[in-house]
């Protein structure tokens, strides 16, 4: 199920762990050397849902954040991928799913069932998943977005492994230590053998 004509490739990992850094590196990379190629960001990051709980400190963590954060992903990814030869998006929709099961109520298991049956579904829109490993800390001045989370690193990771092996989803692992200049050397030649980029 491609995403018509382009090729999607999708970072993944926890928080904190370059996949921003990457996609943003990786996207200058491909640009320079003369590919079609665009990046989708962190859409929670913009949601007025999200923004409400993380900092104005109102409301918690509910489905209708979670909906949001879920459709906004699909959308930017579906949308960034109509004119491009590439798209290099900052997580799948996996992920969304991974926080949305670690931060939700047990009353929204029916909500959240139908999102992962979604995600499952949708899968095969990614060419290739590549999984960063490595962890910075999560505590970075001013992002209060990360703050509410930053404790939770280790419950997401093997959360967002588990949802990743539950939609066949199979990353290639980023070798951890490398500096971004070499991560994304390492990358593009990964990804001539995986999507011949």
């Amino acid at each position: 199920m491609p995403i018509r004509d382009c090729t999607v490739i999708a970072v993944e990992g926890t928080h904190a762990t370059g996949k921003t850094t990457l996609v943003h590196a990786l996207t200058s990379h491909y640009r320079e050397r003369g590919v079609h190629v665009t990046c989708t960001g962190e859409p929670a990051r913009v949601s007025p849902f999200m923004e409400e709980i993380v900092l104005h400190g109102v409301g918690d963590f509910d489905v209708v954040a979670e909906l949001d954060a879920l459709g906004a992903q699909l959308t930017a990814q579906l949308r960034a991928a109509r004119h491009h030869q590439l798209l290099i998006c900052d997580k799948t929709l996996v992920n969304v799913v991974a926080y949305a099961r670690m931060l939700l109520p047990p009353a929204a298991r029916p909500v959240l069932e139908a999102m992962t049956h979604l995600c499952h579904a949708t899968a095969p829109l990614y060419d290739v998943v590549l999984y960063t490993n490595d962890t910075f800390s999560p505590h970075q001045h001013g992002d209060r977005f990360r703050d509410k989370v930053a404790s939770q690193q280790a419950e997401l990771d093997e959360l967002l492994r588990a949802e990743l092996a539950a939609a066949d989803l199979k990353p290639i692992v980023i070798p951890s230590g490398l500096s971004t200049s070499r991560r994304v050397e390492w990358t593009a030649t990964t990804l001539r053998g995986a999507a011949g980029l």
